[in-house]
Order: structure tokens, then C-alpha cells, then sequence
């Protein structure tokens, strides 16, 4: 009975990044971490603000994107169907992939698991992403990749040139 408690109490890492590029985007991540909060989802960190191109088409418009740490009691699986009734709330509609939205949250990493299934762990192109690893060094700079290992620094070395600079802190 004891053990059991103890996992129970352990602090996961589990790691959102939280992106807005329609509307008001500074606004819809605030209320997107209200909302998660409002649903036993305890913020420990959030990283500054960045803006970044759109992605795959950078003529949509720009992203504003976050990464938080959070510590939460909710299994993966009930975590994304949370971040996807979060963004269906604040009124994302079903539109092709990576189409402008007010909301878009994403489970990056969660205590380290990996699952080929959904939700895939950890999210299967965080590692090319600029938004994603330069606020998560902000947050954690000692992560690691749960499947390759590889330090947050070298897979943000690992970006293309343009990557590095075409994103800013807000």
C-alpha cells in the first residue's frame, strides 16, 4: 500500500507546447493554460513567448508558441483528449494539417514514455522543431530525448541555420 502511494505522488515530467497563430495568439495561449489548470493540470513551468514562421507554409500567419512543464494525475491518453476538447473549445475547427488555428496543443513529452500509438510519445518531430526545443532548453536545459538520448543542446545545434534564426523571444 505504501508503494503504491509513492508512485502515485511522483512528480512526471510531462511537457505541452502550446501554439497560436490566429486571433489574438499571446491571449488564446493564456486562456489555454487557464483551461488546463481549471482541469487538474498544475503548471510548474512555462517558457517565454516565441515567434516563429508557420509551418510548412510560411505564408500563413506567424505562431506564437510556449512550452510548459505540468504535473498531472491524467494518464496520457486522457491528457490528449483533454488538450483536444481545450482546443475545440476555444474554437479550432477541423481543418487540413497544420492550418492556421487559435489553439494547438501538443503532449511533447510524458515522464520519459514512448508509444508508437496514440498519442505518440514523445511527439514524433519535436526534435525538429524550433519552437519546441528552444523554449523547452529554456525550461529544462538538461533534457534529454526519451528514444535517441541526445541532449537538448545538440538537437538544437542539429537545426538548420535558418531554423535558429528565424524564431524570437517575445
Amino acid at each position: 500500500m505504501i508503494k503504491q502511494d509513492i508512485l502515485e505522488k511522483r512528480v512526471k515530467n510531462i511537457y505541452l507546447g502550446i501554439g497560436s497563430n490566429l486571433g489574438n495568439r499571446y491571449l488564446n495561449i493564456e486562456k489555454a493554460k487557464i483551461y488546463l489548470s481549471k482541469n487538474n493540470i498544475e503548471i510548474l513551468k512555462s517558457s517565454s513567448f516565441y515567434e516563429s514562421l508557420s509551418w510548412p507554409n510560411a505564408d500563413n500567419p506567424k505562431f506564437y508558441n510556449i512550452v510548459v512543464k505540468v504535473k498531472t494525475n491524467i494518464d496520457e491518453t486522457k491528457l490528449l483528449n483533454l488538450c483536444k476538447n481545450i482546443e475545440r473549445f476555444m474554437g479550432r475547427k477541423k481543418t487540413s494539417r497544420n492550418s492556421p488555428r487559435i489553439c494547438d496543443i501538443d503532449i511533447l513529452d510524458y515522464d520519459k514514455k514512448t508509444k508508437k500509438t496514440d498519442p505518440k510519445l514523445p511527439h514524433p518531430r519535436m526534435h525538429k522543431r524550433n519552437f519546441v526545443l528552444i523554449p523547452l532548453f529554456e525550461i529544462d536545459k538538461d533534457w534529454r530525448h526519451p528514444i535517441t538520448k541526445q541532449h537538448i543542446k545538440t538537437l538544437i545545434f542539429s537545426l538548420s541555420d535558418r531554423d535558429i534564426r528565424s524564431i524570437k523571444q517575445i
